[in-house]
């Protein structure tokens, strides 16, 4: 699967390890991710693609504003609440 901006991943490796986020932001090797709680869209962690895993679903509230350039911790977290996160 891809990864692509708004993709709720789960982290295989660092102290992260198991948690969701959301991917806010991509470019060739990493993806920048947010979970609007420890991880703040204003400070996203950068991860390697290889050390995430894809749950296949997409938020796409949070894939518009990031789009846009807008996301907001609350976006993200009610986005992870609403998935199962």
């Amino acid at each position: 699967m891809e990864v692509e901006v708004g993709s709720v991943v789960r982290s295989k490796a660092g102290r992260d390890k198991g948690g969701l986020f959301i991917v806010i932001a991509r470019d060739n090797e990493y993806a920048y991710l947010a979970d609007g709680d420890n991880r703040r869209a204003e400070n996203p962690k950068k991860k390697k693609l290889r050390h995430i895993q894809v749950s296949g679903k997409i938020a796409e509230a949070v894939k518009a504003e990031a789009e846009a350039g807008l996301v907001t911790n609350i976006q993200v977290r009610k986005a992870l609440a609403e998935i199962g996160g």
